[in-house]
């Protein structure tokens, strides 16, 4: 079932994480991944973080555990690794432009779908939380490669038999802190966010917010089987909501 409504979106928010969870997450070298990576290793809720990725992460913390894995169109050797964990934040991901369209669909959607194949029965009472994209369009009829990659993913995820997913579907993530940008658009953005986060609030979101919601929406103790898609509006809600999720990472 797929809940879009604000209301049930605050209603998963207010329940109460219970005992420390073991989370894992993918992506951590990325922005919003990096965010989510140091969130989870201050929250009291986080019992461990296993981190999947290419390339090691340079950091070290008692809670943290680092897998290091290539070929994410095979994950089965990612089995005993992904076993027994209560949730995972999956930010793996690449910009449109930066590779080629056979490429785009691989990492956008094949990844995540081999993921989920693997972890699925390693974790079968998990939550997952995915970061999609404004847009993505699972019936994959839009004209933007991007929109039906995402929405590929998202459709499988759904159908992956996991209790909870959530499908986040940022807009503009704002860096926060400096970086190189990966195009000319996201040049431009970057230098009229002031602007345009006064004009249109609904099209942006802070990388930093964007991670802890993924994190803290995961962590969120209920029995109810959801399948919830989070437009970039609802995500702002839920950060600026009265329910307390935690600090900013800074």
């Amino acid at each position: 079932m797929t809940i879009t409504n604000q209301a049930s979106l605050d209603a998963s928010m207010t329940n109460p994480t219970v005992g420390q969870k073991s989370l894992v997450l993918v992506g951590a070298t990325g922005m919003v991944g990096g965010y989510a990576l140091r969130y989870a290793l201050d929250n009291s809720g986080v019992k461990s973080v296993t981190s999947i990725g290419r390339k090691k992460l340079g950091i070290s913390h008692p809670k943290l555990k680092e897998v290091l894995h290539q070929n994410f169109a095979d994950c089965s050797p990612l089995a005993d690794a992904l076993s027994n964990q209560d949730a995972v934040v999956y930010c793996l991901g690449t910009y449109t432009g930066s590779v080629s369209d056979d490429q785009l669909r691989v990492i956008t959607a094949d990844y995540a779908i081999e993921f989920a194949r693997v972890f699925r029965p390693s974790s079968p009472d998990a939550a997952f939380s995915f970061l999609s994209g404004s847009g993505a369009d699972p019936t994959g009829r839009s004209r933007l490669a991007f929109a039906r990659y995402k929405g590929q993913a998202e459709k499988a995820l759904l159908a992956a038999g996991f209790p909870r997913v959530y499908l986040f579907r940022p807009a503009y993530i704002y860096p926060v802190e400096p970086r190189k940008e990966p195009n000319f658009s996201y040049r431009l953005m970057h230098a009229i966010y002031p602007v345009f986060r006064v004009l249109f609030p609904n099209q942006v979101i802070r990388a930093d917010d964007l991670a802890r919601a993924m994190v803290d929406l995961v962590l969120r103790q209920t029995h109810e089987r959801q399948g919830l898609i989070l437009e970039n509006r609802d995500i702002r809600a839920t950060v600026e909501s009265h329910v307390p999720l935690g600090n900013r990472v800074t």
